[in-house]
């Protein structure tokens, strides 16, 4: 017999599993739903002393009491934390780790790190600071859950379940680093990804593609990964759906990350062959020159990420960026790219003065027509659009977006209103935005671009859509397709045109 062991997040209990754990017992599996120390349970209840081993420490007692042979032990956002310290004292009794939407917390990392939302860090750790009962923190409000991961799916009666039931959370296990040995990485593991709170397995895969260290872990044959189409609260939006993946992860059962095999995804051949064109590179900016005896209009490629510093090529080396210049420089136009510094979530804003100085160098340049500039956005550095939608200089002729995204997913804290471009684009007018959408897009990113595109009509943006209906994330180079030529020379025409107007 399987025993389940289910840790939830910060401010829940053991009765957030409900519906989940009488599903696995219905299945025959024995089940413990865990509320740890503090958490609501008068028994046990907090004192200032409370902190992350107090909890690791529940799971040990529970663990050693636990008779069934295998035991999967399953830990919810901040619940990960203690799962991993108890699972590293105990090895020996874990059959299997599952990362329910939650970080890879490493040794020394304390869970407070790892709230996607920096003004909740920041506003958790003045409060530790100012007030007398800091080592107690209260429950979100009704209203900001959803600061703390995507609220998708959740049921009107059990989201109100969960603001009554919520219980303050000890501010000693979140501050508290966590404490690992080896023991845990030899351990098997299950990731399961909440595609509505931002992530999938296809974002994990890429990850591991850009040759992150911190990721090449992942293709490990007992590394395992589910996607559950719903917000961060599985056990309260989909609770069948968890349950069956829950058992299905005990069998062993899961999609497996194969190792790169050649070159890796965003290292393959651009989709078109296009003319190779004089570069010139100033510090981080590349430009792609054409034949001109006239200064010429400029288009401005920024990429996505985070790609981790250590990544090489960087990303003005990569096909996509060198075809695109090329291809717009072969065209008459100035083609820029750049190397951003957005190596981590907490980035943007760094990233974002690297686009408004590479903008200026290019602007500067006595070959380009300063007047006449577009700027065009690539997966998250769509975000990095917001600026410009927000306040358009005169000199803006066009934005562009490919396979964007157009709002934060929740999961990557990122609440501050300055980078969401589905809400900024409201103040665009007539600026010209060229957008192409992808068929086979993440479900959270697709989210992101349909709350634009509704923005963008109820003000009348002047907005054009592409449409690839086949095409992935990332399809310059991993879909050479007749319709994946034509949406880029489709989208390059569009951009070129608004240029000379």
């Amino acid at each position: 017999m399987t025993a389940f062991i289910l840790v939830s997040g910060a401010y829940t209990g053991g009765w957030v599993w409900r519906e989940v754990a009488a599903r696995l017992r219905e299945s025959g599996a024995e089940v413990h739903p865990v509320t740890l120390t503090g958490m609501g349970d008068r028994r046990h209840p907090a004192g200032p002393e409370t902190d992350l081993e107090t909890h690791v420490q529940d799971l040990v007692r529970l663990i050693d009491h636990v008779d069934a042979p295998e035991v999967v032990i399953v830990g919810h956002c901040y619940g990960i934390h203690p799962v991993l310290g108890a699972a590293d004292r105990r090895p020996e009794r874990i059959a299997r780790i599952v990362y329910l939407d939650a970080g890879m917390p490493r040794d020394g990392d304390p869970a407070l790190e790892l709230v996607p939302d920096r003004a909740v860090r920041d506003r958790l750790l003045h409060r530790a600071e100012q007030t007398e009962d800091a080592w107690l923190i209260a429950p979100p409000s009704l209203d900001e859950w959803q600061r703390w991961g995507s609220t998708a799916g959740i049921p009107a009666d059990a989201l109100e379940r969960l603001v009554r039931r919520a219980a303050p959370q000890p501010l000693g296990t979140l501050t508290q680093p966590l404490r690992l040995s080896e023991a845990v990485s030899g351990l098997p593991m299950t990731g399961v990804l909440c595609t509505a709170n931002g992530s999938g397995i296809a974002m994990v895969e890429s990850l591991v593609g850009l040759g992150d260290p911190r990721f090449q872990a992942l293709i490990d044959p007992q590394v395992s990964f589910f996607e559950l189409d719903t917000g961060h609260w599985p056990m309260l939006s989909t609770p069948d759906e968890l349950a069956e993946v829950l058992l299905r992860a005990a069998a062993g059962e899961g999609h497996r990350l194969a190792a790169p095999s050649g070159h890796p995804a965003h290292l393959r051949r651009f989709l078109m062959e296009v003319p190779e064109r004089p570069r010139e590179r100033v510090g981080r900016v590349d430009l792609y020159l054409p034949d001109a005896d006239r200064p010429r209009p400029a288009v401005v490629f920024v990429h996505g990420g985070p790609v981790p510093a250590g990544v090489r090529p960087t990303p003005r080396d990569w096909p996509t960026y060198v075809g695109y210049g090329r291809y717009v420089a072969s065209l008459g136009a100035v083609g820029v790219t750049l190397d951003h510094r957005l190596h981590d979530l907490a980035d943007f804003e760094r990233a974002a003065e690297d686009v408004a100085e590479a903008v200026e160098l290019v602007r500067a340049d006595p070959r380009v027509d300063g007047e006449r500039v577009a700027l065009w956005y690539f997966s998250s550095g769509g975000l990095l659009s917001a600026d410009w939608l927000a306040a358009p200089p005169p000199w803006l002729r066009c934005v562009a977006a490919t396979y964007p995204i157009l709002a934060p997913p929740p999961n990557w804290g990122l609440a501050h209103p300055r980078f969401r471009p589905a809400a900024a684009v409201r103040a665009a007018g007539r600026l010209p935005i060229v957008l192409t959408r992808v068929g086979l897009e993440n479900a959270g990113i697709a989210m992101t671009v349909e709350e634009f595109l509704t923005a963008a009509k109820e003000c009348e943006a002047d907005v054009e859509v592409i449409d690839v209906p086949l095409g992935h994330h990332g399809f310059e180079t991993v879909d050479h397709t007749e319709q994946a030529r034509e949406a880029v020379e489709r989208a390059v025409r569009s951009v070129l045109g608004h240029l000379r107007n």
